[in-house]
């Protein structure tokens, strides 16, 4: 994407980085294209950061399809070194309420990397049906990219320098906040 922030931030930093504003861009871009579908997609976030920005996009948008949230361990080819482990060090489950056969799903994902995660997402997805598409929204894409995934909507692309992680964080309210991190 045009205007997309670039480059590679300092460690502990966010490089002058407005979390809130990447939201608000990956926000218009849903509701630029998805509102004017007749048929509306299921969200789904993956825990947690992505749970957090399903459901924040969900409430803002106020769209009328489902809201779901999966975890994607089961599925990670890494699971042995993992685990159970999610964002905020606590396993979360799977909560997918509604009929996935032939749903259109927008899959919401806060940080994008190697891709292995929304691969197993993916798998989590297929355990419940088969939807008819499946989209992806990332609020941040890092790069690095070791799978053949791309976002559909994306709040911006960032570089980060080997070494470094991204940490999305909620306040109370509800607004994000992001740190980077040696990794």
């Amino acid at each position: 994407m045009s205007g997309q922030p670039r480059g590679h931030p300092s460690p502990g930093a966010t490089g002058g980085l407005d979390v809130e504003a990447i939201y608000d861009t990956l926000r218009a871009s849903v509701a630029q294209r998805v509102s004017a579908r007749e048929r509306q997609p299921a969200f789904v976030g993956i825990h947690s950061g992505g749970a957090w920005v399903a459901e924040r996009l969900h409430r803002d948008l106020g769209a009328r399809g489902p809201l779901g949230f999966l975890t994607s361990a089961f599925h990670r080819d890494d699971f042995a070194a993992r685990g159970l482990r999610t964002g905020g060090g606590t396993a979360k489950s799977t909560h997918i309420d509604f009929d996935v056969e032939g749903a259109d799903i927008l899959l919401v994902d806060d940080i994008l990397y190697t891709g292995r995660t929304i691969r197993a997402a993916l798998n989590e997805i297929f355990d419940y049906g088969r939807p008819s598409r499946v989209e992806l929204a990332v609020l941040l894409d890092r790069g690095g990219r070791q799978l053949p995934v791309q976002p559909d909507y994306l709040g911006a692309a960032i570089q980060l320098a080997p070494g470094q992680d991204f940490v999305l964080a909620r306040t109370e309210a509800g607004r994000f906040t992001l740190a980077i991190e040696s990794a």
